[in-house]
């Protein structure tokens, strides 16, 4: 049965935090959470790794997405993963309920939850307040065509109008926003900030980071790219090409293979394509989780990580963060070490 939002409150202050590992593509974040989850058992507490990776969920698609191991599968179990075909379409909402179905799952059980995956968004539905409002095509359509005979900056001043916080928080030039915006007013009837994001838990959780210079992030993406075609992605991709559905044929590095087999792209060309594009995406997904001031960021280089990681675990257990948590929206921004975020 899946669990209100509201009930999410009524946890006891001191409860197991449910643990979410973020950062970067390529950054380690599988890997702290099976030592994490590892650490834990030694001390008799089950823990089991809950993904939160948008495409990992998707059979078949193993080398693209960096899944784990079978045998990292096997030493500590792993959940939300190859649970739909390539064909499907999977999304943010979709996978907040299959999330919050998985964590109440495990927490009945006496399992602690590590939510693991650098899809940003994805984390924080499975945790945080975030609403999706569902979509109106005709509404859409109208509100597309007054963009185009109007012009978006007619529908950008109704929108400053009906939700001026909306407003102050999107380029007036573009209008994909801000029809969206007006269309989610007009099925609600709320204004379209009652359903943006908030740094706000509805379950007791904690995040840690892993934080890496940009050169030693770098380095760590041309490595994992070169694994990518040794383990004969192409192959992979050769295999699913047939059967790519619009969502799972949005994952890095499959079009650029696709490419290669249509032969627009050498094979060192597609591969060296991926390995830019990952970079470009490790930038924006640092500029994202840079955003929260919840994470608690540790150097994905450290030989001590993991015994600080349970150090972060046991004080959000003994609720030493609660306080901090709760000021989160109107807390500076949290500080990584990747630089200029803008290249």
């Amino acid at each position: 049965m899946r669990a209100q939002e509201g009930d999410w409150g009524r946890c006891d202050r001191r409860a197991r935090r449910v643990v979410s590992i973020i950062g970067p593509t390529a950054s380690g974040k599988t890997g702290l959470g099976i030592a994490l989850a590892q650490e834990l058992g030694s001390r008799g507490e089950s823990a089991q790794i809950v993904n939160a990776d948008a495409y990992q969920m998707y059979r078949g698609m193993d080398i693209g997405t960096a899944k784990a191991s079978r045998a990292e599968r096997e030493a500590v179990p792993h959940h939300l993963i190859d649970i739909i075909e390539p064909e499907e379409a999977m999304s943010v909402a979709r996978f907040q309920a299959l999330a919050r179905d998985r964590i109440t799952l495990l927490r009945e059980h006496d399992v602690r939850p590590i939510l693991v995956g650098g899809s940003g968004l994805y984390a924080r539905a499975a945790i945080d307040e975030i609403s999706f409002p569902g979509t109106n095509q005709a509404v859409r359509l109208r509100l597309e065509r007054r963009a185009e005979s109007e012009g978006p900056g007619a529908l950008y001043d109704e929108l400053k109008r009906k939700d001026p916080q909306a407003a102050a928080h999107m380029d007036p030039r573009n209008p994909r926003r801000t029809i969206r915006a007006l269309e989610v007013i007009e099925v609600t009837g709320r204004p379209y900030s009652a359903s943006l994001p908030r740094y706000r838990y509805v379950i007791p959780a904690v995040q840690i980071g892993l934080d890496l210079s940009r050169e030693q992030l770098d380095r760590r993406i041309d490595i994992r790219t070169e694994r990518m075609r040794q383990a004969g992605f192409v192959d992979e991709v050769r295999r699913l090409r047939p059967r790519l559905g619009v969502t799972a044929a949005r994952a890095l590095g499959y079009g650029q293979i696709c490419r290669y087999l249509d032969g627009e792209l050498t094979e060192d060309e597609a591969f060296s394509d991926i390995a830019q594009k990952t970079k470009r995406l490790a930038r924006k997904q640092m500029g994202w989780f840079g955003r929260d001031p919840r994470i608690h960021w540790l150097s994905a280089l450290d030989p001590g990580l993991t015994s600080k990681a349970i150090e972060i675990v046991d004080n959000a257990d003994r609720g030493m963060y609660d306080d901090s948590d709760a000021r989160a929206e109107t807390a500076p921004f949290a500080v990584h070490h990747l630089g200029d975020l803008s290249s």
